[in-house]
């Protein structure tokens, strides 16, 4: 298809052209998905970025066909008294993968850098002695085996606060918006500045930064599923032929249905 019939006059993705290429590319996930579960692969990938980037978009987007069992999203809340006190990525350490599974990270221990930093919620020290660790950390994961992806959702502030308007309007995306959402408006640049010291220390060779323009969601999902899938190596496997059996229901009597509930047919 050629660029002028993929997009519309506003320059953004034909519905009909994103549908397509969205389903493509979904079905090449379930491939790479019984790829890693048939040879054991261990995939962790990080989605991080502004409040209201579209990370949650693209997750959707990316396990919407996938099986839970082995692609899973980890969305960890606010940490426990408990869980401040231990090693600050040992709460993650029990989330990672074991053979044969992709565990999808919305939002990890980057939350130290961000959000942490940012707001106060942890030290000076703490911040500093993360950006020390948290390359070896990431090597220490590569050595074992697991392929680490990192994605930044980079959004523009004009973008960001359309997309806030529309959670704050919206009766089914009204619980999407906080308090710290506002918090992170009034910070633009701290968060920035977080931002770029951040990459400054983590955006490894070994385990590089991925980012992601975001303003366009169709396109960033597209671009973001079609590198994710260029970053893991996969074969389609070929599944034997089956046989459906037929069904004996020889001595077998279904019970009354009038001795069962059923859902009303409103529809």
């Amino acid at each position: 298809m050629k660029k002028n019939e993929k997009l519309s006059k506003n320059g953004k993705l034909k519905k009909e052209y994103y549908e397509e290429e969205l389903i493509r590319m979904q079905n090449e996930l379930v491939k790479m998905q019984e790829w890693v579960k048939h040879t054991g692969m261990k995939v962790v990938v990080l989605f991080e970025g502004r409040d209201a980037a579209g990370k949650g978009g693209v997750i959707k987007r990316i396990t919407e066909r996938l099986n839970p069992r082995v692609a899973r999203i980890v969305a960890l809340g606010v940490p426990t008294e408990r869980e401040k006190s231990q090693w600050y990525f040992q709460r993650y350490v029990p989330h990672l993968p074991a053979a044969g599974e992709i565990v999808l990270f919305d939002r990890s221990w980057y939350n130290r850098t961000g959000v942490e930093k940012v707001m106060g919620f942890c030290t000076d020290d703490q911040y500093e002695e993360f950006l020390r660790t948290c390359p070896e950390f990431e090597k220490m994961l590569i050595r074992s085996g697991i392929i680490l992806i990192k994605y930044w959702f980079s959004v523009s502030d004009d973008e960001q606060e359309k997309r806030f308007k529309e959670r704050i309007n919206s009766p089914i995306k009204r619980w999407k918006f906080s308090e710290m959402d506002l918090e992170s408006r009034s910070k633009w640049v701290e968060y920035s500045k977080a931002k770029d010291n951040m990459f400054a220390y983590t955006d490894t060779k070994q385990s590089p930064w991925y980012v992601v323009k975001a303003d366009d969601k169709k396109k960033a999902r597209l671009n973001c599923i079609s590198h994710f899938l260029s970053k893991v190596p996969y074969e389609e496997i070929k599944y034997k032929t089956i046989d459906l059996p037929k069904i004996s229901k020889e001595g077998y009597v279904r019970p009354p249905l009038s001795e069962q509930s059923f859902v009303p047919d409103k529809y």
